[in-house]
């Protein structure tokens, strides 16, 4: 198992060739300027609530690489 530290709350947990992506607030975080967004893949996206530092860049990984996504409704 892999646990990769992209910045605020976003981990990216690579297992059995599965990666699964918490959090993924990553292009306006200036503490992830080094971090490729457009590189990201996950085959899951895990959202622990709705907050935009907690979302910001779920749309553009997914429309890059499409993934399930679980969340809270």
């Amino acid at each position: 198992m892999k646990v990769t530290f992209l910045g605020h709350a976003c981990f990216l947990v690579e297992a059995n060739n599965t990666k699964l992506l918490f959090d993924p607030y990553i292009s306006p975080n200036p503490l992830a300027q080094t971090v490729d967004i457009d590189a990201v893949k996950a085959d899951y996206i895990f959202l622990s609530h709705g907050h935009y530092d907690h979302v910001a860049d779920v749309e553009r990984i997914y429309h890059n690489h499409p993934a399930t996504i679980y969340c809270q409704p």
